[in-house]
């Protein structure tokens, strides 16, 4: 099979069950917070991200992941298969499906801790053929060595790598050497690279040929190596929404832009597209339920056409990241 072919898209990652609490606010160290609603949504990195990619259209996706012998596996199964999500499900026995307990506060941020369970089941000889698979997204909800074990035997197979580094955790030089794609959040990139606020600065210590730091509600700024080893930076603003719930807004957006590259839109143009979704999700309540369709981010895009790199919020974010002029 070419390369030309290969049009599926496959997420390596987890799945968890999201247990969400609504309350004023997130409840500081030692501080407990009455609570109002309780919701179960599914949700986990992973199947978000496989959620983002099947909702955006014109690549069939699928999604490698491990799951329990218990009923919160359910909803998960349910959720990824009504998206068009084609599964290969790693059934770990006695052990619960991966779960995650959400504060969700009144501003729209949260605090999230995640029991992994399952998703720890994950080795690296559970990768599916990739003979039809053009993209392989990775990210760090499940064992390291897993994740290595995956980048490299896409790689050596001709499969794009792309990995969402989150949450924040050491990445060796065997995995970076093994990815197309990098996504990370501002807080990720200090943790990886050790540059405190010098967004730039801090790109290129990555040697991956494409960086992409997302920066929440002022967009995201994207980094690629050029064939002569220099680097070319491009800014993407974000889209001004009331934001609702941004639990998955950061997965909506590495979905999103993963389908883009698999219908080979060019890197500005598939970092407009997954700003876009991101931006839709963060109006909308839970992680995969949040997740908007293609018709929905073409339509939103075409509304907010006169909004998007508008030239002083572009100068704005350039100065943010300290970008050479």
């Amino acid at each position: 099979m070419t390369a030309s072919t290969r049009n599926t898209i496959l997420v390596a990652g987890s799945a968890n069950l999201d247990f969400v609490v609504r309350a004023a606010h997130v409840p500081a160290p030692g501080e407990t917070v009455l609570g109002r609603e309780f919701s179960t949504f599914p949700g986990g990195k992973g199947a978000n991200q496989a959620v983002a990619c099947a909702r955006a259209g014109d690549a069939p996706t699928q999604m490698l992941l491990a799951l329990g012998d218990d009923p919160h596996a359910t909803p998960l199964e349910a959720s990824l298969c009504a998206a068009g999500v084609a599964m290969h499900i790693v059934r770990a026995r006695d052990v619960a499906t991966g779960t995650a307990f959400v504060c969700l506060a009144d501003d729209a941020e949260n605090a999230i801790t995640v029991a992994p369970g399952a998703n720890n089941a994950l080795r690296g000889e559970d990768l599916p053929d990739l003979d039809a698979i053009g993209y392989l997204l990775l990210q760090l909800e499940t064992p390291i060595d897993t994740v290595v074990a995956f980048a490299q035997k896409a790689r050596a197979q001709g499969t794009k790598v792309i990995l969402n580094a989150a949450p924040a955790r050491a990445l060796t030089a065997a995995l970076l050497d093994a990815l197309d794609v990098l996504i990370i959040n501002e807080g990720e990139l200090a943790a990886i690279t050790g540059v405190q606020d010098r967004i730039a600065e801090a790109l290129t210590h990555l040697k991956v040929p494409c960086v992409i730091v997302t920066l929440g509600a002022r967009g995201c700024c994207a980094r690629s190596l050029r064939a002569d080893g220099g680097g070319e930076f491009h800014l993407q603003t974000a889209y001004r929404v009331k934001a609702l719930d941004t639990t998955a807004a950061g997965d909506t957006f590495c979905g999103a832009f993963t389908a883009a590259l698999s219908r080979a839109d060019a890197l500005p143009q598939a970092m407009q597209s997954a700003s876009a979704a991101a931006a839709i999700a963060c109006t909308r309540l839970g992680a995969q339920s949040s997740i908007p369709t293609k018709t929905e981010v073409d339509d939103f895009l075409r509304a907010h056409a006169a909004a998007s790199n508008a030239t002083d919020d572009l100068h704005e974010l350039a100065v943010y990241c300290a970008i050479p002029r």
